[in-house]
């Protein structure tokens, strides 16, 4: 029987949870999710994970944050004044903000704090520092 190796377009489904079980994402109810194996279109773990499965196969791999989406890097972290955003914008913890950064390229940050005069912002991945835990099923190789 086949097995996944670098190179192949696989399909997989998959349901990942963190730590304490929570689940953060889930193809199910969805199409499977279909990738080209090596080739850095997803988290280096999960990747890896894939290799050498065979179609129908179920495993259930935790990948350390290393592996994922990194450590969570506190320089990414910064206060900014109130007043540099617009008054029409709300606020509010939790909050994903979409901005330029450096060479104009597309960043996504988290509003983590807000006091009276300044504004938390995170610019890690929100799964930053986190280890994941996946169930993944291989749907298909081709």
């Amino acid at each position: 029987m086949a097995e996944a190796k670098s190179g192949d377009t696989v399909s997989v489904h998959y349901t990942g949870t963190l730590e304490d079980g929570t689940v953060f994402d889930s193809s199910e109810g969805r199409a499977p999710l279909s990738f080209t194996v090596g080739s850095g279109q997803l988290i280096r773990g999960f990747d890896a994970a894939v290799v050498g499965m065979s179609v129908g196969e179920t495993r259930t791999v935790t990948i350390v944050a290393e592996d994922a989406y990194g450590d969570h890097d506190e320089r990414l972290v910064h206060g900014v004044e109130r007043a540099a955003f617009p008054p029409d914008l709300e606020l509010e913890v939790g909050r994903a903000l979409s901005v330029r950064g450096p060479g104009d390229q597309p960043m996504r940050l988290t509003i983590v704090e807000i006091e009276d005069d300044e504004v938390t912002l995170d610019g890690n991945h929100p799964l930053a520092g986190e280890d994941l835990t996946f169930k993944i099923s291989l749907v298909t190789i081709e």
